[in-house]
């Protein structure tokens, strides 16, 4: 598996290649790709092709093989498939369809010797039904399992025994170094119900610094720096650590705003400052003595 478009000098001829797109902005890599290989059977959705796995190779996709991955240790896989939801940015429910089950912890582990740390891929975790769920909590209970949910919990539809299940289990983030949850607030509008999520976790044992919040920028046409910076600022006063998630793509202030969070400038530097060392770089000469913002943030740092 590789992200290179084009064949390498030294690749052997292959009886088949598949290609998979995830953004419809990289159109223009995937006609090199069509190019490169005209055979590739392609995929994705950044493509206009809705062709799955499953219907390639004729049958639910569970299990993986680990074969020619040495170094990944873990397990993976699903509990459940679909989604509750129908976000107008999200292909799952399209994908995937209404929230079933699929396996059970035991199903995904590799056994032994392999580690008790497990990737679970769930878009809905609490989307499958309470019954089942409910083994699953019980399964990574009884087995000391580590387990990270990277694809979020869903925590507008998080109540108190959902909560409670959370805090009952190893939750780790995806290296399996700190306690980390993963879930997403993607508009104002979500406010109350977001922060309602947040305080059911929080009196399940959940702290709110242990959240990741990926937060939507750039998709809503009438959203304003005011809206995005709000949102920002209540997630930070709570300890809470967000995460933009830039949907269009073409917008560069967006960008600069997702580095500015992601890198943590954010702690050093306020947006407005961060914002006019960009002019800065435009102009020079408008601004003298302007401290390059790399050493800038280099130092304040230091002295804290």
């Amino acid at each position: 598996m590789t992200r290179r478009i084009e064949p390498d000098l030294f690749d052997p001829p292959f009886d088949r290649v598949y290609g998979s797109s995830i953004f419809a902005f990289s159109k223009t890599r995937l006609e090199r790709f069509k190019t490169a290989w005209p055979e590739a059977i392609i995929g994705g959705t950044g493509t206009e092709n809705s062709i799955t796995v499953e219907e390639l190779i004729g049958k639910e996709w569970e299990h993986y093989d680990y074969q020619g991955y040495d170094k990944f240790k873990d397990s993976i896989g699903f509990t459940q498939r679909g989604c509750r939801l129908k976000c107008k940015f999200c292909v799952v429910p399209q994908k995937e369809g209404k929230p079933r089950s699929v396996n059970s912890i035991y199903d995904i582990w590799r056994g032994d010797p392999w580690p008790k740390k497990l990737h679970l891929l769930d878009n809905d975790f609490f989307g499958q039904p309470r019954e089942q769920w409910e083994k699953r909590i019980k399964e990574i209970q009884d087995g000391k399992f580590r387990v990270t949910i990277s694809q979020g919990i869903n925590i507008r539809l998080i109540n108190t025994e959902s909560a409670e299940a959370l805090a009952s289990i190893e939750y780790r983030d995806t290296k399996f170094k700190e306690r980390k949850l993963y879930t997403a607030w993607d508009n104002l509008r979500d406010e109350k119900v977001f922060f309602r999520g947040v305080e059911k976790l929080e009196n399940a044992g959940i702290p709110p610094n242990h959240l990741r919040v990926y937060m939507l920028i750039g998709f809503d046409p009438t959203e304003t720096w005011e809206r995005i910076l709000y949102r920002f600022d209540a997630m930070v006063d709570l300890g809470i650590e967000p995460y933009p998630m830039v949907y269009n793509n073409e917008r560069k202030d967006l960008k600069q705003f997702q580095r500015w969070v992601v890198m943590g400038l954010y702690r050093a530097f306020p947006w407005s400052e961060y914002t006019a060392s960009f002019k800065a770089e435009k102009n020079p000469e408008g601004i003298q003595g302007e401290i390059p913002l790399t050493s800038a943030f280099v130092t304040k740092v230091e002295q804290q």
